[in-house]
């Protein structure tokens, strides 16, 4: 996204809702006065889950007088982790692990879903407005690749039909139940068997 497109959608004004600012207080409490930035993660976290899955420039300002800290100083955390996001990305972000395990597996199928219903260039809205999608690399779940992460839910063991269906739910506004589309628990193995002893001449 452009500079000049980011400015017309950065807000004035960011404040946390009271309930996100009681949350806010609880956190900079578990630290010494002298160190509450050390609460910087936390804060521009909440941020980010209260206002449709990114941080403005106004949050961030907002997150540093909270804190006592220098702007520059906030900004730089919020810059060096990935998992924040400083331009929009819609109620729904759709985050595809295209690492080797789920890659191998699928994943091409699962960004070529993504391309095809979301938009055709990562990190850009759909049409309306309400998702957008990014390739990242592991997730932590290859035992049930391929997969993707939608906000704070994974989604395991997929395949294209599953897919479609996700993203289609999405694009309505609706939110699809997570967890493996073969209903496994966890990452216990497909087949049932979870112990040698269940297997006959182990």
């Amino acid at each position: 996204m452009s500079i000049k497109k980011i400015s017309k959608v950065q807000p004035e004004l960011f404040e946390f809702t009271s309930e996100n600012l009681e949350k806010a207080k609880n956190e900079i409490k578990k630290y010494p006065k002298k160190r509450k930035a050390s609460a910087v993660l936390a804060l521009l976290y909440l941020v980010q889950n209260q206002n449709d899955n990114w941080i403005p420039l106004a949050a961030i300002r907002y997150v540093a007088v909270l804190l006592g800290m220098p702007y520059i100083k906030v900004y730089e955390v919020a810059t060096f982790y990935s998992m924040f996001n400083l331009s929009p990305v819609g109620k729904y972000f759709v985050q595809v692990c295209t690492t080797t395990p789920c890659m191998i597996r699928g994943a091409k199928k699962i960004t070529e879903i993504c391309k095809k219903y979301i938009s055709e260039e990562q990190n850009k809205l759909s049409e309306n407005k309400i998702c957008s999608w990014t390739e990242v690399e592991c997730l932590g779940a290859c035992v049930n690749a391929p997969m993707m992460q939608i906000n704070k839910d994974y989604f395991e063991d997929l395949n294209e039909s599953k897919t479609e269906e996700i993203i289609q739910k999405l694009l309505k506004d609706e939110f699809p139940e997570p967890g493996s589309v073969k209903n496994r628990k966890n990452n216990a193995p497909e087949s049932g068997k979870t112990t040698l002893i269940e297997i006959k001449n182990a």
